[in-house]
């Protein structure tokens, strides 16, 4: 393993300028910079835990597998999740049954049980130590929520399949007495980093190949350019939380959003090691309800940490609800504190991730639309470690010409006429943000930029996105996204312009650090 290049852009570490727990305690990942054309039976792109697992299930199936990481191993969205491993779905069973029917609904319950059971099995296999452990989770309501629909997700988890009970109190939780909760029974959570780090030794030790800082773009069904040499490969698999080969099809049937986490220190033995989880705030403008979700994590022998995240709005437009990035993490303590009043005063993290809402719930997994050799992992619907465990056990059984049980109920392919009224909705949203080519700037003049600040201004018909480094200098580049041509947003919290339309995100000096978008932002040269 390599130390990283010193040279290194900060965007490596991670998609944005906070830095979560996760990462903060975990050496950086590297391996070895691509140096040579690279020809493999199969070429994954995405260092994440849906690239390492189907990496991994390759390999021991006796498949040549090559993987690059545009940063470092866990620097994308994987090191910024709250790591919940998790049945319990973001979007209610009961629409999934209403959505898809009972048997899919099953299936759905079935899928993300085993992926648990399959994380575990690897974590057994492979001795790693990431403080995995069995825990239930508690659903209970939002204020916004009415008692029948905890009473209608009982019945619908119960059809599906799962271990489930009603408690008519929320253990651990302040005035718990007082409020029901769904309890999900053998659910589970890890540390994600510790986990990639065994799963990567893992790769390395079955004879795979794996490349860091290594940028791939003009994907093909041949394989991908990564760093300016060529990988060839006979199969494909895109695992980078949002397909970066140009498929309309598929960007217009998931939206990218922004989720806020926060973690402080609790003294040990307060809590239970337990997932909690609110069922969302019906009244959102939003077609993705925010909720929120709480879990705990070992921090130190006096001290375990607790996490909780939640307030989400679409990426690259939290200007619709007035609300700054800084309010939502008040915001969040604020509700956090109402029901875990032992957290500690100072917080100890604060940092922000990026998920994609498929309009249908449920992720994309399988061969990319039109293509017989291109494989996608997307839309994880806040469900990240399991749907991405799902896509790797689907797609290693597809390139291994076995027809796999849940390959139709995750088909990238699929469409859902019953959720039409939501993708009208979500379209309705993508295309306003074309607007923005004729609305004012947010900034008038480089000179009212602050250090460590950026914006977006106008030059004639031109939209300039701009930022002012600490040490003065000012950097320029368009405004334009080179995915499908949507004006970029300032993010201040974590310091990048992010696409309004389908979350591309750039960094500081215009790298992209999160697709669809493959390049960069054009750099321009102001006075």
């Amino acid at each position: 393993m390599d130390k990283p290049d010193p040279t290194f852009k900060s965007s490596n570490i991670s998609s944005g300028d906070n830095v979560s727990f996760w990462i903060d305690s975990s050496p950086i990942i590297s391996y070895n910079k691509p140096d040579q054309d690279i020809d493999t039976e199969v070429l994954i792109i995405g260092g994440g835990i849906a690239g390492l697992t189907t990496a991994y299930k390759l390999l021991q199936a006796g498949k040549k597998v090559v993987l690059v990481e545009d940063g470092f191993i866990g620097s994308g969205e994987s090191g910024r999740t709250t790591a919940h491993l998790t049945c319990a779905l973001d979007d209610r069973y009961y629409f999934l049954e209403n959505t898809f029917g009972e048997n899919a609904a099953k299936l759905a319950a079935e899928s993300h049980s085993a992926a648990i059971d399959e994380i575990e099995q690897i974590i057994n296999t492979l001795n790693i130590d990431c403080s995995f452990k069995r825990v239930n989770g508690y659903l209970f309501l939002h204020s916004t929520d009415k008692e029948e629909n905890l009473d209608k997700e009982f019945t619908a988890t119960q059809k599906a399949g799962l271990a489930t009970s009603i408690l008519q109190a929320t253990p651990a939780v302040a005035d718990g007495e007082n409020q029901r909760c769904l309890v999900f029974h053998n659910q589970a959570q890890f540390h994600i980093m510790h986990y990639l780090k065994g799963l990567a030794e893992a790769i390395i030790a079955l004879g795979g190949n794996i490349y860091t800082e290594a940028h791939a773009e003009e994907i093909t069904k041949k394989g991908a350019k990564v760093n300016g040499f060529n990988f060839s490969a006979n199969d494909i698999i895109v695992a980078t939380n949002t397909p970066v080969n140009d498929t309309l099809a598929i960007h217009t049937k998931q939206h990218a959003y922004r989720t806020y986490v926060i973690a402080g220190k609790i003294p040990k033995g307060q809590l239970p090691y337990s997932l909690w989880w609110d069922t969302g705030d019906l009244d959102s403008k939003w077609v993705s309800q925010p909720y929120h979700y709480v879990r705990l994590e070992e921090f130190d022998e006096h001290y375990d940490l607790l996490i909780s995240g939640g307030e989400d709005h679409k990426t690259g437009q939290a200007d619709e609800e007035n609300i700054s990035a800084m309010e939502r993490y008040d915001r969040l303590e604020a509700w956090t504190r109402n029901y875990f009043p032992m957290l500690d005063n100072d917080l100890s993290y604060r940092w922000s991730g990026q998920v994609m809402e498929p309009v249908d719930s449920l992720g994309f997994m399988g061969k990319n639309p039109g293509d017989d050799n291109i494989y996608i992992i997307t839309g994880d619907s806040g469900n990240g470690m399991t749907h991405s465990t799902i896509g790797a056990m689907i797609i290693c059984d597809s390139i291994l010409g076995i027809k796999n049980k849940w390959e139709d109920l995750y088909s990238p392919s699929r469409i859902t006429l019953k959720t039409t009224g939501d993708y009208i909705k979500e379209a309705g949203n993508m295309a306003s943000q074309y607007l923005d080519w004729i609305k004012k700037s947010d900034l008038k003049s480089t000179a009212d930029l602050p250090p460590g600040e950026g914006g977006v201004l106008s030059s004639g018909v031109k939209k300039i996105a701009v930022y002012r480094d600490y040490d003065n200098s000012l950097k320029a580049f368009s405004a334009v996204c080179p995915h499908l041509g949507c004006i970029v947003q300032w993010n201040a919290d974590e310091k990048s312009f992010d696409c309004p339309c389908h979350g591309s995100r750039f960094d500081t000096k215009g790298t992209v650090i999160n697709g669809p978008s493959q390049t960069d932002l054009p750099k321009i040269h102001i006075k």
